[in-house]
């Protein structure tokens, strides 16, 4: 019995999980997300993908969060700091801490990894 310790990943015939932010979070638009979890370790640890249509809304991060955009157009901006402009290619972590606001400008489309 071969054992790997590794995992590739496409997101055919996963059924994505449907949502959206709270609505106390909501600033404009009626955001929508589709996750695809396709993992899930001991110790707090997820990955995946995710995809939101155009809205913004305010996020809070209690975990650490590093992403990259597949596709889309985000505007991510911290409190008191300066927007951000992510599109297809960038990278960003978001650290236990981070508030701020999430804004879809284009649909957005993004692989990551939680450690919570």
């Amino acid at each position: 019995m071969t054992v790997t310790n590794f995992i590739t990943f496409g997101i055919d015939g996963v059924e994505p999980e449907v949502g959206a932010p709270e609505r106390g979070r909501i600033i404009s638009g009626d955001p929508q997300f589709r996750t695809w979890n396709l993992e899930e370790a001991e110790g707090g640890l997820y990955s995946g993908i995710w995809e939101a249509t155009p809205g913004k809304w305010r996020i809070f991060y209690e975990e650490w969060e590093y992403f990259s955009l597949l596709s889309g157009h985000s505007i991510v901006t911290e409190d008191g700091g300066e927007p951000v402009h992510l599109k297809a290619g960038d990278r960003m972590i978001l650290r236990p801490g981070f508030k701020g606001t999430w804004e879809v400008v284009e649909t957005t489309r993004k692989d990551y990894v939680i450690k919570v």
